[in-house]
């Protein structure tokens, strides 16, 4: 297969990915559970299909146990992302929780600089105050009817959401310097990410507006739980995790921005999400930063 051809593969691999993601937030939305209860068992149903397809690929993972656990570790954060990405869902929307969540991209490259040395350029320090902007047209503070049950609320959690997916990338880009199988890595993180919500789950947080853990199983509720586990989980992230490293730049720009731009589509037309005015100059201001971060955007190993 020419090399053409493999990222023809890999690209159309990459749009399945990011496209079955973008259905994530109106699958838990359909579960009518409560934040953590949903990312719980979104990261438990999806468990046994990542062990049985480690067991079956026979991949060779070259990791010791440091980096084995630095990916787990990296699944605890990635439980308080979900937390915060769930309760911002539940208070301003599928649509403006996941763009929000998507500024993460900005974030790790100014994380990345710090940790790494790799400076950004002056556009990626530019857009740190137009998403700021963004966040409060969107947060509803000058606004006299926002949407959403409570958008000061969903902004922090997508704040939290973007803050510690940062995180998790960051982290779980360190534990694959060996680049071990992208299914065995999916594995031990999920594990991670079920450990961390459980931990959080039995806490007292009710204080915070959290409920804990609702162990109960119900029906259809966990059906759409089931479904978000299969195709967003397991499927489309081990798609994503499979065509990104072997994609062009900028063939990897275009998928990653699909994702929310997807879920933005289906918010308005399948949930009937209404943003006011404001909110959408907010998200706007947000996107077009998160493009023009993702495609123009360039770091510089410092030192």
């Amino acid at each position: 297969m020419s090399a053409t051809a493999d990222d023809r593969r890999s690209m159309v691999i990459a749009l399945v990915g990011a496209t079955l993601l973008s259905f994530a937030p109106l699958l838990y939305i359909q579960s009518d559970t409560s934040p953590l209860t949903g990312a719980f068992f979104r990261m438990i149903y999806a468990i046994p299909m990542l062990v049985f397809l480690v067991l079956i690929l026979k991949q060779n993972d070259p990791r010791d146990k440091q980096f084995r656990f630095l990916a787990f570790t990296s699944g605890i954060l990635l439980a308080i992302d979900f937390v915060g990405y769930h309760s911002a869902i539940d208070y301003i929307g599928s649509g403006i929780a996941t763009l929000i969540g998507n500024s993460q991209v900005i974030i790790v490259t100014i994380c990345s600089w710090f940790l790494f040395g790799e400076r950004p350029n002056r556009l990626i320090l530019l857009s740190l105050p137009v998403v700021i902007l963004g966040l409060l047209l969107i947060s509803g503070v000058w606004d006299d009817d926002p949407y959403g049950s409570d958008p000061v609320k969903g902004v922090i959690g997508g704040i939290v959401a973007a803050i510690f997916y940062s995180s998790f990338l960051i982290l779980f880009r360190f534990s694959n310097t060996i680049q071990a199988p992208s299914v065995n890595l999916q594995m031990d993180a999920t594990f991670g990410a079920a450990f961390g919500l459980l931990i959080v789950g039995i806490m007292p947080l009710s204080s915070l507006g959290i409920e804990q853990i609702d162990f109960s199983i119900s029906w259809p509720g966990h059906v759409w739980l089931v479904l978000l586990s299969l195709s967003c989980q397991v499927i489309g992230w081990i798609a994503i995790a499979f065509a990104l490293p072997r994609l062009p730049a900028a063939h990897t720009s275009f998928a990653l921005l699909l994702q929310p731009a997807l879920t933005i589509l289906w918010g308005v037309i399948i949930l009937s999400e209404n943003p006011s005015t404001q909110q959408v100059a907010g998200m706007i201001l947000i996107f077009s930063a998160i493009i023009a971060v993702t495609l123009f955007g360039r770091t510089d190993r410092s030192g």
